[in-house]
């Protein structure tokens, strides 16, 4: 497994910036955020260390010979939107948006991209698979048509007023994973496995890893920490937020042994990647720097 980071922490960063910091590091790969250069409704989006938009052959090889001479690789290329978005014009954009990362990620030889499902978060499950079936069967031919691999995340997206009441990511559980999974036929659609959104939801998170072993194309690193005296007082029906924090690895609730031992067991050999929503982390540029050190420090007992 090789070890590295999501570059959406390092907003402002240049790119070359990002990929030094990871080289003067030891980190083997970087998570590149390619979302458009256009801000962002929510924290951790809209930052882009590649234009994917102006991406010609002469600037992927810039990348290409970049990431090279710095022995740094680029795990895949991240744009989290809502591509299921009840407003119609987000969700062309963020469609259209999405096929130029695929594109990119094709180019650059990545070949793999880390997203969201999305959802219409005022339509029930069923109704929201039958938009998968309208939606996705097309990006994820468009994606196989360029050789490209398409890893979804399974955080909820459910956090506050403006997510409620079903959350803007689908694919939240095992169960609806073999739902997608039965919609998208394809070899090309995959997880970005992330244990702290089960944590927060009360699930297993080493029992899928062993089911789902065929379809891990890539995985984070973040922690959750549950406050059981929040969540006695608000109960499992109020904002996550409200009784749980996303910590650095091993300041929550994961075990993180147990979790990277099942990704031994079932040969994953691919991308690992810290993922950095710590808030304690996050007042300066130090700190931020210091939370992917920790948390590498950390991991590194792990992940040889």
């Amino acid at each position: 497994m090789k070890l590295g980071f999501i570059s959406a922490i390092l907003e402002g960063w240049s790119f070359e910036e990002v990929i030094d910091f990871a080289s003067q590091h030891g980190f083997e790969c970087v998570e590149v955020a390619c979302w458009p250069d256009e801000g962002s409704e929510r924290r951790y989006a809209g930052v882009s260390h590649i234009d994917v938009a102006a991406l010609d052959d002469a600037k992927a090889r810039y990348i290409m010979d970049y990431c090279s001479s710095r022995k740094v690789e680029i795990s895949a290329l991240a744009f989290y939107p809502n591509i299921l978005d009840s407003d119609p014009e987000k969700s062309t954009k963020n469609i259209q948006h999405l096929k130029k990362v695929i594109d990119a990620s094709a180019k650059l030889g990545v070949n793999l991209v880390t997203t969201f499902i999305g959802r219409d978060q005022n339509k029930t499950v069923d109704e929201n698979l039958e938009l998968v079936s309208k939606v996705w069967v097309d990006i994820v031919h468009y994606a196989q048509d360029k050789g490209v691999k398409i890893a979804i995340e399974n955080c909820p997206m459910l956090f506050g007023p403006d997510q409620w009441p079903g959350g803007q990511n689908l694919m939240t559980t095992p169960v609806i994973w073999n739902k997608v999974f039965d919609i998208l036929k394809s070899d090309n659609i995959g997880i970005n496995y992330d244990p702290s959104h089960f944590v927060w939801q009360m699930m297993d998170y080493i029992a899928p890893i062993y089911e789902f072993k065929d379809k891990i194309f890539h995985v984070h690193y973040k922690d959750i920490k549950l406050y059981p005296e929040k969540l006695r007082r608000v109960g499992t029906m109020a904002y996550p937020l409200d009784y749980m924090s996303p910590k650095l690895p091993g300041l929550g609730d994961v075990d993180w042994a147990k979790y990277v031992s099942a990704l031994t067991d079932i040969g994953y050999k691919g991308y690992t990647c810290i993922e950095v929503e710590d808030k304690a982390f996050e007042d300066s540029k130090e700190r931020i720097e210091h939370s992917l050190l920790l948390s590498q420090k950390y991991l590194q007992q792990y992940v040889i």
